[in-house]
């Protein structure tokens, strides 16, 4: 990108109001030939924040970011970085840049050079260049690494050269597009948090595509689920995790035990065998009729102790290290649960153990059944 439109872009963002978003969607749509791969999408992500679209293969997140980045062009709808509008802006002309799975990187040139490549592009040189590069390099705990080749270092360490080189021109966004996809489990961990630190110390906007619910819950300040092209629900990690609002939601981050039942007043359920059961306050507004009530294995216990109760016996018991999953079989359906390994000494139950399982009503949310069903 020439130095003006730089210098441009860079006045831009300075004359924005604060609390003008990074990114503004408004109604887009994206179709390829008869296929809708985003549908009628709207969507604000604050400045400096970190904010992940999660959702399955397929449900629109990666085509999302892709116009965002100016590699697709929506087919209806308007894409906004700060308050210029860059709908057939193409992507060097953008304030953003993009961090892929495959690393990118050129094999050809020193770790330096990676890094310096985009600075050179806008006219950098001599000991300015030099002391950006090496501060990046430090940022992303690779000082002394300068002169070493790609093919020298480890998956991790290419891929915070690949953060270094994109982050060293500071734009606007970074573009996240599954980057610890081709990482080993230990390793991705790691840099899950050392992302997350990263965004918390340069404090540009990372926007990052994600089918794993953990790593968007570790990394993201904000997530928005995607469904067949349109977001399901938009949130907090604890947000949606304890107060999912639709049953894909409740399925997709994580374990849920859905039971179908129908209102039977302001707070409570009854399920298909007559039990009643209590559920958070408020979490009923709007609903009739059927509806099904959601409970998080690691909230429901193997005794009588909590208002909720349910009758079982024990069909399958696995020992996971730090908890063991029960599934245990009741009038209503399986539920599975998860007890902690935090107490020595205690017996566990065995396949054939009757038991009660209960849990407070505020650890109960409510979906739509149809839902559900699909």
């Amino acid at each position: 990108m020439a130095v003006e439109e730089r210098i441009q872009q860079s006045l831009e963002r300075a004359a924005e109001p604060s609390g003008t978003p990074d990114v503004r969607l408004d109604r887009v749509t994206k179709k390829f030939d008869d296929v809708v791969a985003v549908d009628d999408l709207s969507l604000e992500i604050p400045r400096g924040s970190f904010f992940a679209l999660l959702g399955p293969s397929g449900c629109g997140k990666t085509t999302t970011l892709r116009m965002i980045g100016g590699f697709e062009e929506p087919t209806a709808g308007a894409i906004y970085l700060g308050e210029r509008e860059v709908s057939g802006t193409p992507p060097y002309k953008r304030d953003v840049n993009t961090v892929f799975q495959s690393y990118a990187l050129f094999p050809h040139l020193s770790i330096f050079e990676n890094v310096a490549f985009g600075l050179r592009r806008k006219g950098t040189r001599g000991g300015i260049l030099k002391g950006k590069v090496e501060e990046m390099l430090d940022l992303v705990q690779l000082s002394g690494y300068g002169k070493r080749k790609p093919r020298q270092l480890s998956g991790g360490q290419q891929q915070r050269v690949a953060l270094a080189r994109a982050l060293v021109n500071s734009p606007r966004v970074l573009l996240l597009d599954e980057p610890l996809g081709a990482l080993d489990l230990k390793l991705r961990k790691e840099m899950q948090l050392f992302i997350k630190r990263l965004q918390h110390d340069v404090g540009i906007t990372f926007i990052h595509v994600t089918h794993d619910q953990e790593e968007a819950m570790t990394m993201a300040d904000r997530i928005a689920v995607m469904n067949q092209g349109r977001i399901e629900q938009l949130g907090t990690p604890d947000e949606l995790y304890e107060l999912p609002q639709t049953a894909f939601v409740a399925g997709f981050l994580g374990i849920s035990n859905l039971l179908r039942g129908t209102v039977a007043g302001p707070d409570a359920v009854r399920l298909g065998d007559g039990t009643t059961i209590r559920v958070r306050t408020g979490s009923l507004a709007g609903h009739t009729g059927d509806v099904a009530v959601g409970i998080r294995p690691e909230k429901i216990r193997p005794d009588e102790q909590d208002p909720n109760a349910l009758p079982g016996v024990v069909r399958e018991r696995a020992y996971i290290g730090v908890s063991t999953q029960y599934i245990v079989e009741t009038r209503n359906g399986n539920v599975t649960v998860v007890v902690l390994n935090d107490r020595s000494g205690t017996v566990p139950h065995s396949p054939g153990d009757h038991l009660t399982l209960s849990w407070d009503p505020e650890a109960t949310f409510v979906v739509d059944p149809m839902e559900e069903a699909e």
